[in-house]
């Protein structure tokens, strides 16, 4: 008998032991920063997949790469396993968030992580170089100390939202990184600003000249997904200050 399709399920491609791993997310949003900063991440820390996300609630789209076919929603582990990555390059409708953030969350918890960063765009007419924070209060504070501004108040919608949300009522820290992103096109400038805060702020020194010097190859490989994002920004996960 055909098994059915899950609600939402983190399927393990490849067993890896964790030790307690900080996770960082990144979702299509504006200027792909998520999504580019991510990738960027998974390639410098030499990261392997070690998981997927199944869900009915995904669109039934996959992504090349290279001629290389590759599941849009996975989940990567550093050779360490202190570190772990989670990536998702489509765009998600509301419908059967709350199953995947729940899920996200039950798995995380279960790899005992106890901090989840999300990294995100905001649209607008030009990226100022700067990184921003929302974050509970103690967190925020510290933030500033390394060059991290707070943001003072708005909206974050989506997948997202939805985790931060649900960190508040769980035992797991959840913060998100943000930089003013191109509205349209990949901004991996944006990206780059945001690798740099998480190294300032957890000691860590993954390079960022690509993203810098190859904005041509970067908007290239990410460009239809953008046109996407753009075609339905107004059904996504987003945010407005």
């Amino acid at each position: 008998m055909q098994q059915e399709f899950p609600d939402a399920q983190v399927f393990e491609t490849r067993k890896t032991e964790l030790k307690n791993p900080i996770i960082f997310a990144g979702f299509v949003g504006a200027g792909l920063v998520g999504p580019v900063a991510i990738n960027h991440i998974i390639e410098k820390l030499e990261m392997e997949e070690i998981a997927v996300m199944r869900s009915k609630h995904l669109p039934p789209s996959t992504v090349f790469m290279k001629g290389r076919l590759r599941h849009p929603f996975r989940f990567y582990a550093n050779p360490e396993g202190t570190a772990c990555a989670i990536i998702c390059e489509i765009t998600l409708k509301m419908e059967g968030l709350y199953s995947l953030v729940s899920t996200i969350l039950d798995w995380a918890a279960e790899k005992g992580s106890k901090e989840i960063v999300i990294l995100d765009g905001v649209a607008s007419n030009e990226h100022d170089d700067k990184a921003y924070c929302a974050a509970e209060e103690d967190l925020v504070r510290t933030m500033a100390d390394k060059d991290i501004s707070m943001i003072p108040q708005g909206f974050i919608t989506g997948i997202p939202g939805g985790i931060l949300n649900e960190c508040l009522v769980r035992e797991i820290q959840g913060l998100t990184l943000l930089a003013k992103a191109n509205k349209v096109a990949p901004d991996s400038g944006a990206a780059a600003t945001l690798i740099e805060a998480l190294n300032r702020f957890y000691e860590m020194d993954i390079d960022t000249t690509e993203l810098q010097e190859e904005k041509d190859r970067i908007h290239s490989e990410f460009s239809e997904l953008s046109q996407k994002y753009v075609e339905h920004r107004e059904e996504i996960a987003g945010m407005y200050m």
